[in-house]
């Protein structure tokens, strides 16, 4: 059997709804490994909020982060193939004087290890990763000195996929927006042509790995470029309705019943 690379997300489709990772997931990715597959986490979560998760998982493979604009190996800190991408921090600056034309209420930069957001009032801090915001999270210009990889926003209209289609015509080619799945009235903006699929492509190239031996697996809207662009692919069985006809496959079971494990152990052990 061919060895695979295996593009996992994290939230709703291989942690538990309470953010936990059984012991039988735990188990099943060390027998992959040791079989000498590889299994990436594939995550629109910063590093910061993924790489506790890589470490309890005991994983050694690259990460992808940010939905793509991040791929790094954090078990070799001197991987020669990282690949970032970046928003221009001048749209930063831009959004911030359009924030009432796009109705928004918070805007925040995200980095590697940091983040900064210009309303404390409008979000709970655990959307960030911490039990508190502190002055240090504040945004202000004078902080922008380097080129975020990525930016969240929300937005006080009902209906945030126009928003996002706004932004998007508005900064034409530079950015890609798109909306986060759930009730949330959350966007998030990525370098343009930037996505879960790109970030694969990039492992694909430098692992020399055949496309045919990748399979994804995904639960919400930012997952179907990926489920898209793997031949072996899988929607969750708690899945949003609309990557249905995006994926090749369904499990059987949610995140809640160990998903992704039990369809790996069916598939490769």
């Amino acid at each position: 059997m061919n060895k695979k690379l295996i593009a996992i997300d994290l939230d709703g489709t291989t942690l538990r709804s309470d953010n936990t990772i059984s012991n039988y997931t735990k188990e099943t990715f060390k027998k992959l490994q040791d079989d000498g597959h590889s299994i990436v986490i594939t995550t629109g979560r910063p590093y910061r909020m993924s790489i506790d998760i890589y470490k309890e998982l005991g994983l050694a493979s690259p990460m992808i982060n940010f939905n793509g604009a991040m791929v790094t190996k954090p078990s070799d800190k001197n991987w020669d193939f990282k690949d970032e991408k970046q928003v221009d921090k001048d749209i930063v600056r831009d959004l911030l004087k359009n924030q009432n034309s796009f109705k928004l209420d918070f805007l925040a930069a995200e980095y590697r290890r940091k983040f900064f957001i210009n309303n404390f009032n409008a979000v709970s801090p655990q959307l960030f990763g911490v039990k508190e915001f502190k002055p240090y999270n504040k945004l202000e210009e004078t902080k922008l000195t380097a080129n975020p990889n990525a930016l969240l926003l929300q937005t006080t209209s009902p209906n945030k996929h126009t928003i996002a289609k706004n932004i998007n015509e508005y900064y034409k080619d530079q950015v890609s927006v798109a909306a986060w799945g759930g009730p949330n009235q959350i966007l998030e903006i990525v370098p343009k042509n930037v996505s879960k699929a790109s970030g694969l492509q990039h492992l694909l190239d430098v692992m020399n790995i055949d496309k045919n031996d990748l399979l994804a697996f995904g639960d919400e809207q930012n997952d179907v470029e990926m489920l898209k662009f793997a031949p072996e692919s899988y929607a969750m069985k708690n899945a949003n309705p609309i990557l249905l006809e995006h994926a090749k496959n369904q499990t059987k079971w949610t995140n809640d019943e160990d998903g992704v494990a039990k369809t790996l152990e069916d598939l490769l052990l």
